[in-house]
């Protein structure tokens, strides 16, 4: 029987920050999204107060005096960088791996002996050697699989592990029935609503849907859905994850904008870090698009947003080229008068780097000159820092940048901020 497991990191922001700051253990924490807007990870004692995620914060002040709630900024270079480090650690637990998310990883263990003794070998070595707690489901497609990590998690009898591989159809179906159909991986808010409306309210309910009745109210996905219930595989693992198509970078100003300057410097910045994740794809983009708003929340203040397309004469990965671009797009859309909350990238007509259409015309030279520089440039951002070399036109003193009040130092990352032991 193919063996599909699921390892999520549990509370994973939280889990973060509670590896260098181990006061926070046992304390109700929630760390914020951008600008310290809404909750984006819960610690357990939070969940049991009943606040669920994307709760504005300004909502929960009140009920965060009561309790002693801790809210801390989003640091996600730390984040991404402890993910990074759980990952290369499962990976060694199997030749096949698929990176899902920054704090899940699916793998293919069919095969393997003793799975539940394994995932615990699997969940101790990266708590000893990282800090992260970890979940484990097993089971033989990966939409079950996410379902026996949902068990492992909330029935604790199963000590964070939770093989379905190794149940009887009895006692699966047993389990299953005791899951609202909500819970299901690819059943979105509404299609759950849908089908409760045709009496199915459970997972085993929605396992014995009739295949034709499924696909004829929800389409092919959902009756893939029911066959991966079934244990029959419709998911592959992707080792690799697909070159993005778009990369967007955008953000939300910690104050309102109002002169073009700083516009341009938040577009600079965003543009920046947009083109450092398409060399990293090994890609090129044929076009950038730019786009400013307000705040629309602000009814009383005057309301204005744009957005313009920009096509390049050939495709590009230079931060330099892009930046221009942008800057002329964002030149040509800024009207003067208004009190801006956000603006932001867009790259599309992405090609691989290897795909670069040739010309008689091209300036093979530049184009080597621009590959070695930007090669630098992220190779020293990297090994000494993301924004150790930057565009001058970035800024220095950002007064648009995110607001983050609470925000935690970045321990991995940074010679300055690396935690001192007493």
């Amino acid at each position: 029987m193919r063996a599909i497991a699921l390892i999520d990191c549990n509370n994973f922001y939280v889990s973060c920050e509670r590896l260098f700051q181990p006061k926070l253990e046992g304390k109700p924490v929630v760390v914020l999204s951008n600008n310290d807007g809404c909750v984006v990870s819960r610690s357990q004692e939070v969940k049991n107060l009943g606040i669920n995620m994307a709760v504005p914060w300004f909502q929960l002040k009140d009920l965060a005096k009561r309790h002693g709630i801790i809210a801390l900024s989003s640091n996600y270079t730390l984040y991404a960088d402890i993910s990074n480090r759980v990952m290369r650690l499962l990976s060694q637990y199997s030749p096949n791996q698929e990176v899902y998310s920054i704090d899940e990883s699916f793998l293919d263990l069919t095969g393997m002996a003793d799975l539940t003794r394994y995932a615990q070998t699997m969940r101790s070595t990266i708590k000893q050697c990282v800090g992260i707690p970890v979940c484990i489901g097993i089971a033989p497609s990966k939409t079950l699989a996410k379902l026996a990590n949902h068990v492992a998690k909330k029935q604790k009898q199963y000590h964070s592990v939770c093989d379905f591989n190794a149940m009887t159809a009895r006692v699966l179906d047993n389990l299953l029935a005791k899951i609202e159909v909500g819970e299901v991986w690819g059943v979105g808010r509404r299609s759950a609503e849908r089908l409760q409306q045709m009496g199915i309210d459970t997972v085993l309910e929605l396992k014995y849907s009739p295949a034709k009745r499924v696909r004829a109210e929800f389409g092919v996905v959902m009756e893939r859905i029911v066959a991966e219930l079934n244990g029959v595989a419709c998911l592959e693992l992707d080792d690799v994850t697909p070159p993005r198509q778009q990369i967007i970078c955008s953000r939300s100003f910690g104050v309102s904008v109002v002169a073009l300057e700083d516009l341009e410097q938040a577009v600079i910045a965003y543009t920046t870090r947009a083109a450092e994740k398409l060399r990293q794809q090994h890609s090129l983009a044929g076009g950038i698009q730019v786009y400013i708003r307000t705040n629309p929340h602000k009814e009383n203040s005057p309301q204005y947003q744009q957005s313009m397309l920009l096509p390049l004469f050939e495709p590009s990965n230079d931060t330099r080229l892009l930046c221009r671009a942008a800057l002329s797009g964002l030149q040509q859309i800024y009207r003067s008068g208004y009190m801006y909350q956000k603006a932001g990238v867009m790259l599309t007509e992405i090609i691989a780097t290897s795909s670069r259409p040739r010309t008689l015309l091209d300036d093979v030279a530049a184009q080597q000159k621009s590959t070695a520089l930007m090669a630098t440039l992220d190779r020293i951002n990297r090994r000494m820092g993301s924004g150790t070399m930057q565009l001058l036109g970035e800024g220095v003193r950002k007064s648009w940048a995110m607001r983050r009040e609470n925000v935690s130092q970045r321990y991995t990352t940074e010679w300055d901020e690396l935690a001192v032991v007493r």
